[in-house]
């Protein structure tokens, strides 16, 4: 999936519209807890002013209760942009109208202006009149925020029909890592897959199927497939009506001869709790009334050993429930075998971008994707509608 890119078009003296992801979490007094989509997008920006673009940069934040809610606002992110880049943004008090369109007018090369939040307006519902308001503050659309995608908008797919859209370096870069690893992984490749619900991942287990040698698969989702294999699984999360298609999908690995892990191990709490009472059972021994929280120590070896001869490793979801230090081991292990393993090593956006972030190993694997249901999608095999608007190489 080749597409153009920001260095293939001549961007002197020219408005270029971009679309970031701006869409970072805050506290409750409104500050930015971790800025690093903010910085993802800083090569992008920067190579647009050192080659005298004029830069109007679009995002969403959040999902606003009203229009122009003051919480919503996006002023923070333009403070954090001007800290990190060492130069002014100007922000915008709108995000289209005659008021927008004197400001971009006024813009000189090497400008940044920031407009406001798209979704005080029908970004979500692609409104053509929104689409087109936007595109009138552009000569030029790039896309660089790859973490909104999988959604067909105004500000993601709508403007490129409007304007020659071409991708950023971040765009660029979460297609051809994921696209690589998908297309023609180094082998063995290894996929590990947690989170809570088996449901939230069925077609990324469909899909890496044709494609994997070895499927680890951790986390909430874990105990259906134990129970599908006939295990007692305690109060453990379950989806019951999921345990037929956990079947399905572990034969369906026998079939393609893909090497499908569970937890032999499990540390289990008598209630869910941050400082429950926890152990450490087999998975044939869970006790009725204890429920599992996190991979064991036999398992985080098992799967250590796997993620470190991989080829190509792909992580996507958390093995346990890592915001509480007591069920977090599962999670670390598997970051610390993913920053020590010598292939290509991907973390699927969400909470695994999170937790690697977290535990200091993002900088030792080959990429941390910026997109949480982005990232999923692609894995999925699916189209994205923002990445399928852009001019093909």
């Amino acid at each position: 999936m080749q597409k153009l890119t920001v260095k293939d078009i001549d961007v002197k003296g020219k408005r270029v519209l971009v679309r970031v992801d701006f869409n970072v979490p805050v506290d409750e007094k409104g500050n930015i807890t971790d800025d690093r989509r903010i910085r993802s997008a800083v090569p992008t920006i920067q190579y647009l002013v050192d080659n005298g673009a004029k830069v109007v940069l679009m995002s969403h934040f959040g999902r606003p209760k009203a229009p122009f809610d003051p919480e919503m606002k996006v002023d923070r992110m333009g403070e954090r942009l001007a800290e990190i880049m060492n130069r002014p943004v100007l922000k915008l008090d709108d995000c289209v109208g005659p008021e927008v369109e004197a400001k971009v007018a006024a813009m000189k090369p090497g400008d940044i202006i920031l407009l406001e939040n798209v979704r005080f307006y029908n970004d979500t519902k692609n409104d053509p009149e929104f689409s087109q308001n936007l595109a009138k503050l552009g000569d030029v659309f790039v896309n660089d925020a790859f973490g909104a995608a999988h959604r067909a908008h105004s500000s993601t797919y709508g403007v490129a029909k409007y304007l020659p859209a071409v991708a950023g370096f971040l765009m660029q870069k979460e297609i051809e890592i994921m696209g690589q690893a998908l297309a023609n992984p180094k082998r063995p490749f290894v996929a590990i897959l947690g989170g809570a619900k088996v449901s939230d991942k069925i077609g990324v287990i469909e899909n890496l199927l044709g494609k994997v040698d070895t499927l680890l698969i951790g986390g909430g989702m874990a105990y259906t497939f134990l129970k599908a294999n006939g295990l007692e699984i305690g109060k453990s999360l379950l989806e019951v009506d999921k345990i037929d298609l956990a079947k399905d999908l572990m034969a369906k690995a026998k079939e393609k001869n893909v090497k499908l892990l569970l937890p032999i191990d499990n540390v289990v709490a008598d209630n869910f709790a941050a400082d429950a009472n926890k152990k450490n059972v087999a998975a044939n021994a869970i006790p009725a009334d204890w429920e599992g929280l996190d991979i064991g120590p036999e398992t985080q070896k098992l799967f250590a050993n796997e993620i470190k001869k991989a080829g190509t490793v792909v992580w996507n979801g958390p093995m346990g429930v890592f915001e509480w230090e007591a069920f977090a081991s599962g999670t670390k292990a598997v970051a610390a075998a993913l920053a020590e393993c010598k292939g290509i090593t991907i973390v699927g956006g969400g909470d695994s971008a999170a937790a690697i972030e977290q535990l200091g190993f993002a900088d030792k694997v080959t990429h941390v994707s910026t997109g949480g249901g982005a990232s999923l999608e692609f894995l999925e095999g699916k189209e994205l509608p923002g990445i399928a608007a852009l001019k093909d190489r």
